[in-house]
């Protein structure tokens, strides 16, 4: 534990010391028949993000049933307490909700999900605070670039497991390779932490698709939640872009993708992360949502088992749609394996009262969980681990959509689930 700085519990030993000596005495863990461990959990269940944490009751509920009967740790069982807050899709309040999880609720381990408007400012509480800290669900770059990570010095307390910009490159090439279209492509990135990581001039999409042969139109930053595209339009227009993508938040592209089709914009090709990932944003757009495609970090054809319940990938969805007449969204799987790390992190720390203890067991692990191996010893940076990642389009089927597997390259293992189709 670092010593140059205020600690959480030194923290409350200074602020609070009256309030607190009682409660030791009849409540600390050296006392308890059965100690409580306490998690934190921050995610955007209202606000734009909100799709992103549609499954996190059923999760919880799920993860809260495994952990119902303890977690051993060094032959003592230990009780698992969640305490999950909203982040309203909103930075500012992730890392308040996040502060009251470290300082308010004193949790022990925190974790976090869902872009890195949740995560990075979670992660840097958590940071301050000397708190050991999961997360996943945004891709590994604007994370640890967006909190000013320094490569070969990384981060005390804070892990992340996800995919990298350059997984999604592959696979987005990978996919684009089996067709020809063109090479015009039209860049769209918000003024967010993903969209500025995605359209980094020296290592976001553009330098990857002008190495590739593709020609990409970026007309610049864009605020998020802008409610006019006619300037964009217009330049992908005058390029003759017949490919799009980019990074973008729901309501953005189905402003954008709405102002296309009035302003005669038609594209044979949509890419773009984070907005096309839910089966709740296709359906709002009806036979435009046809054929759209984006990232597949997670699905029920993913070969993956939980190593907490041993249930399937397609079992989990499975009960999951069973439970909520909900279709499955991706954000699942990740949600769930958070708390796998979390189960065989408490169980293998040497002790579960020092936050270092539990740290070493952070970076220690290696996992295989339902979203695939989780090992920070084979990370790309520090403090970073990657999991697979495939690419989907979104096909018509019945009322509804799927999402198929179209490209797989670098993942064989995750097996193709349909062939890619045009638009129009």
């Amino acid at each position: 534990m670092r010593r140059n700085q205020p600690t959480r519990r030194i923290f409350l030993a200074g602020t609070a010391a009256t309030l607190a000596a009682p409660a030791i005495l009849s409540s600390t863990r050296a006392y308890a028949q059965t100690p409580t461990l306490r998690v934190g959990h921050v995610s955007p269940r209202t606000g734009p993000l909100a799709a992103f944490a549609e499954a996190d009751d059923h999760i919880i509920a799920g993860i809260q049933e495994a952990f119902a009967g303890g977690l051993e740790n060094n032959g003592r069982a230990w009780n698992i307490e969640i305490i999950s807050k909203d982040s309203q899709s909103n930075p500012n309040r992730a890392a308040e909700v996040a502060a009251d999880l470290i300082l308010g609720d004193e949790v022990d381990i925190i974790v976090a999900a869902s872009t890195p408007d949740t995560v990075n400012p979670v992660a840097d509480q958590a940071e301050i605070n000397d708190v050991p800290c999961i997360s996943t669900d945004s891709p590994w770059q604007p994370y640890f670039f967006g909190r000013s990570g320094v490569p070969g010095v990384g981060f005390q307390s804070t892990y992340h497991f996800f995919f990298g910009i350059e997984d999604w490159i592959a696979a987005t090439l990978g996919m684009w390779s089996g067709v020809d279209v063109g090479t015009q492509v039209a860049g769209m990135f918000p003024n967010d932490a993903d969209g500025n990581a995605f359209g980094d001039a020296q290592n976001g999409l553009p330098p990857a698709m002008t190495a590739a042969g593709y020609t990409i139109t970026d007309p610049g930053r864009y605020q998020p939640l802008t409610d006019d595209f006619s300037n964009q339009i217009a330049a992908f227009k005058e390029a003759g872009c017949t490919i799009v993508t980019g990074n973008m938040i729901p309501p953005d592209f189905a402003t954008f993708w709405a102002q296309a089709a009035q302003q005669g914009f038609n594209p044979k090709i949509v890419t773009i992360g984070k907005a096309l990932l839910f089966p709740s944003v296709i359906e709002s757009l009806g036979e435009r949502g046809d054929g759209l495609t984006t990232e597949v970090w997670w699905s029920p054809d993913h070969p993956f088992s939980s190593s907490l319940t041993g249930v399937s990938a397609r079992d989990l969805t499975a009960g999951y749609t069973s439970a909520t007449g909900r279709p499955w969204t991706q954000p699942i799987g990740f949600k769930h394996a958070l708390f796998e790390v979390v189960a065989d992190v408490v169980q293998r720390s040497e002790d579960l009262e020092d936050p270092a203890a539990i740290v070493a067991a952070i970076a220690s692990t290696n996992l295989d969980t339902i979203v695939g191996n989780v090992n920070w010893d084979n990370g790309p940076i520090n403090n970073v681990t990657k999991t697979p990642l495939v690419a989907g389009q979104w096909q018509k089927a019945g009322d509804g959509f799927d999402l198929k597997i179209v490209a797989n390259a670098g993942q064989p293992h995750i097996p193709l689930t349909g062939e890619l189709k045009l638009l129009g």
